[in-house]
């Protein structure tokens, strides 16, 4: 990669060791005054980086085939004509392949534009340059896709306004955001920062790059698929324009990439605000409210980034119940790959999905779903068990073993009860305590949101 990096001639590196120069010179008005950004994006440093950030990511293959790990060797071959393409102004990015996955709130499916390896490379180069132009300007109610920021500082930040008095919420559900980004108008909120042309011409070029689907390319003329790097900039940059609308206005938001909650102190003024920032989105922006999942509701009765919070005067945040229920899904996925595997191999797998979700949400204030959680998952657990003792002597056999007395154990292993039912009986409560399933490696919700707790 470095030794493709180093290639050409020495007059384009004189030329582009110039431009360098003039752009970090230039401190009070760097990138976005001079026409030179393109030569900082293709930069050695900033290349490097944005490999190892690719490299990282890993992702699969575009249309082309290329594999994550063959992108180095390609590079030497090929990165001095790829960049003299890109300096030309030449350079067309290839079609992005579509995937259709299951969207997490279970509203149908979302479409995913996947670039080539090659592609994603440029467009994190692009993105490590771009962001730092643009981030200074970023409203402050809005927390996605940005460095330092995150969910669940949104969330909190949400929680405060509802403590603050405005108790009525404008939840607004972009449809098919992504899918209908408008070209011009985005290319004309970027103008306003970046001025070096040609980096204008790629971005476009990226926004128009096809789609395939089935062995058919179709040209695209608005929308910003989600699975390249660049895309969550994208978006921020045209919803920016939103951001700056309602902060004229004087209103109380927080905003993540396409979800936006307004929070007013009344119920007509909220209203006034749903009808009045509609028209604005689809007027100015060219953006569609789907008017069947956005609403004018109590905070409490909504979820925001997979939270909801309590009626209370001083507000708790709290699992939003939707959020539960996908992760009981994702949990049933493995719990059903384990009835024939061993005890401790099946808690290994759900080890890090409970841990990642339980970091997601360490910030809620109402413990009982992780309870809850606890005596769902030991359940579950026990159903496997009695499942895998298959036949009645068997299970009054490993009944017996752990602890029960004979006339007991028999009397429960042929009860002729089915395993769910079983599974929350006495008789395996009494076989298969909390601390047997300590033992087996279980670290339960409670526990693991203790130690959140802890540790922030």
């Amino acid at each position: 990669m470095s030794a493709a990096m180093a290639e050409g001639s020495d007059r384009k590196s004189r030329e582009y060791a110039d431009g360098v120069a003039r752009v970090t010179a230039t401190e009070e008005h760097p990138c976005p005054e001079t026409p030179r950004l393109l030569e900082l994006i293709l930069s050695r440093e900033n290349m490097q980086a944005a490999f190892k950030r690719v490299v990282g990511n890993k992702g699969s293959a575009g249309i082309d085939g290329m594999r994550v790990d063959e992108l180095g060797a390609y590079l030497t071959q090929q990165w001095p004509c790829i960049r003299e393409q890109l300096l030309a102004g030449e350079y067309c990015p290839q079609a992005v392949r579509k995937v259709d996955i299951p969207k997490p709130s279970g509203g149908g499916m979302r479409t995913l534009g996947i670039p080539t390896v090659l592609d994603r490379l440029i467009q994190q180069a692009m993105h490590q340059q771009l962001m730092p132009l643009f981030e200074p300007h970023f409203s402050e109610a809005s927390y996605g896709f940005r460095p330092g920021r995150s969910a669940q500082q949104a969330v909190q930040a949400a929680r405060r306004h509802v403590a603050g008095g405005y108790r009525w919420v404008v939840d607004l559900d972009l449809e098919k955001f992504f899918d209908r980004v408008n070209h011009d108008i985005l290319m004309s909120r970027v103008g306003r920062i970046v001025k070096d042309k040609r980096v204008l011409r790629l971005i476009r070029r990226y926004l128009q790059a096809g789609l395939l689907e089935g062995g058919i390319i179709s040209p695209r003329q608005e929308g910003t698929p989600q699975g390249g790097p660049l895309s969550p900039l994208l978006s921020n940059i045209l919803l920016d324009e939103l951001d700056k609308e309602l902060e004229r206005r004087g209103h109380r938001f927080c905003r993540y990439a396409d979800d936006c909650n307004i929070y007013l102190q009344t119920r007509q003024s909220a209203q006034r605000v749903m009808d009045s920032v509609s028209r604005f989105l689809e007027e100015q922006l060219k953006l569609k409210v789907n008017r069947s999942k956005s609403a004018v509701d109590r905070p409490w009765n909504r979820s925001f980034l997979g939270y909801s919070m309590t009626f209370h005067k001083a507000p708790r945040l709290k699992v939003a119940a939707a959020s539960v229920k996908r992760h009981k899904n994702k949990l049933k996925e493995i719990l059903r790959r384990g009835r024939g595997r061993k005890l401790a191999t099946v808690i290994e797998d759900l080890r890090p999905v409970m841990r990642g979700w339980l970091n997601y949400y360490r910030y809620a204030d109402v413990k009982g779903v992780f309870e809850d959680l606890d005596q769902w998952l030991r359940r579950k657990l026990r159903c496997i068990l009695w499942r895998q003792w298959k036949r009645p002597w068997t299970r009054a056999r490993k009944l017996m073993q752990r602890g029960l007395a004979k006339v007991q154990a028999l009397r429960s292993a042929y009860n002729g009860r089915g395993p769910w039912w079983n599974a929350g009986a006495s008789h395996m409560h009494l076989a298969c305590p909390t601390s047997y399933f300590s033992k087996a490696g279980l670290v339960g919700y409670m526990s693991q949101f203790h130690s959140f707790q802890h540790v922030s």
